[in-house]
């Protein structure tokens, strides 16, 4: 069986951040809307910011959540969150 070769210098593979590929699907009010909450829960409940905008996050995104918020809104929530989270590194 015939492999492709890889050219001398080219990336053997591309790393997608599945999370920020999910978030930038979203169309511009919604996305507004996500970051929005977003800030507001990581100011009730993460307020230092760092790893507990990860840990609320990764409970999003695990589904530890309420009967209010369906699966789909979870996850774009989490994405949300972890967008914050690497803005607030740079």
């Amino acid at each position: 069986m015939a492999h492709a070769r890889r050219q001398e210098g080219q990336p053997a593979c591309k790393i997608i951040d599945f999370d920020e590929a999910w978030l930038n699907a979203c169309d511009a009010e919604q996305r507004a809307d996500l970051m929005a909450e977003a800030k507001l829960l990581a100011g009730a409940f993460a307020p230092s910011g760092g790893a507990d905008l990860v840990r609320l996050a990764a409970e999003l995104s695990a589904g530890r959540r309420d009967e209010e918020m369906n699966r789909a809104h979870a996850r774009r929530l989490a994405a949300a969150l972890k967008r914050l989270g690497k803005a607030e590194k740079a």
